[in-house]
C-alpha cells in the first residue's frame, strides 16, 4: 500500500523542481530583454594624441684607438703592439678614466703575405705567388669619457704616443630615462591640453581616462664624430683639438583615450 504513495511523491517533488527551474529561467529570460542590443561596457569617449620634446647635453664620450703592427715573428709583433697598447692604456688611465670604463673591442694575429706574379706574355700570365713575410697583431681599445673636458687632452696624449688610429668619437646621454621621462610628460600634458579643448567644443565634461599608450618614442642618438691621424696627430707639442658636444633631442608620443558625459 505504501509504495504507489512513496512513487507518487517523487513524482510531486521532481514536477515541484522541474517547476521551479522553469521559473527562475523564465525571470532571467525576461529581465535579458531589456538588454538586448546593448553592451554594458560600452562608453561615450574621445580619443587624443599628445607630442613631447626634451633636450639635453651630452655627458659622456666614446671612442676607441687600435694598433697594428706586423714583424716576422708572432712574439715580435705582440711585443711592438702591446708596448704601444699599455703606453696608450697608462696615457688614458692618467687621465682619470676608469678600468670599467676600458674595455678591448678585438685583438687578432694573422699572417701577413706579400705577393708576387709573373710577366705575362702571348696571352698568357703565370699565377701569382704568396710569401709569407711575417705576422699582423692588431688590437683595438674602447673608451668611454665620463669629464667631457679632457676629452681633447686624451686625444692629444694618445696621438703623441704614436696611436694613429683613432676612431668612432661619440657623444651620449649616459642615462637617457630622465630625458625620455621630460619628453613623456610634455606628450602628456599636450594631449590633455587637447582633450580639454576638445570637450569645451561638444559641450561634454571629461570623467577619467581610459586607455594610455606611448609609442614612436625617440631615443637619444649619439652624436659622431669622425676622426683620423689628421686630427689626432703625433707629436707631444701637438695643441689639443676643441671637442663640442653639441645637445640632444628627444621626442615622445602618447595617445590617450577619456570617457566623457
Amino acid at each position: 500500500m505504501n509504495t504507489p504513495i512513496r512513487f507518487w511523491n517523487t513524482i510531486v517533488t521532481l514536477a515541484g523542481v522541474l517547476i521551479a527551474l522553469a521559473a527562475v529561467l523564465v525571470v532571467k529570460e525576461i529581465k535579458s530583454i531589456g538588454y538586448v542590443g546593448v553592451n554594458p561596457d560600452t562608453t561615450n569617449t574621445i580619443t587624443v594624441d599628445g607630442t613631447g620634446d626634451a633636450t639635453a647635453i651630452p655627458d659622456v664620450a666614446t671612442f676607441s684607438f687600435s694598433v697594428n703592427e706586423t714583424a716576422k715573428t708572432v712574439a715580435d709583433a705582440q711585443t711592438a703592439a702591446t708596448a704601444k697598447i699599455n703606453a696608450a692604456l697608462k696615457s688614458v688611465r692618467d687621465a682619470g678614466i676608469s678600468d670599467k670604463d676600458i674595455s678591448t673591442d678585438s685583438y687578432s694575429i694573422n699572417p701577413h703575405y706579400e705577393y708576387s706574379g709573373g710577366i705575362c706574355s702571348t696571352g698568357y700570365c703565370p699565377p701569382s705567388k704568396q710569401t709569407l713575410t711575417g705576422y699582423d697583431v692588431s688590437e683595438s681599445i674602447s673608451v668611454k669619457i665620463r669629464d667631457l673636458s679632457k676629452a681633447g687632452d686624451i686625444f692629444t696624449n694618445i696621438g703623441s704616443i704614436g696611436v694613429q688610429n683613432v676612431n668612432g668619437l661619440s657623444f651620449a646621454i649616459d642615462d637617457p630615462s630622465s630625458i625620455q621621462a621630460a619628453a613623456r610628460g610634455k606628450a602628456i600634458a599636450d594631449a590633455q591640453s587637447k582633450a580639454n579643448e576638445l570637450a569645451k567644443q561638444l559641450g561634454v565634461s571629461l570623467i577619467r581616462v581610459v586607455s594610455f599608450s606611448e609609442g614612436n618614442t625617440q631615443a637619444p642618438r649619439p652624436i659622431m664624430y669622425a676622426m683620423d691621424s689628421k686630427t689626432v696627430s703625433a707629436g707631444a707639442a701637438a695643441p689639443s683639438p676643441e671637442i663640442p658636444t653639441g645637445q640632444q633631442k628627444v621626442t615622445d608620443d602618447v595617445t590617450i583615450t577619456y570617457q566623457i558625459k
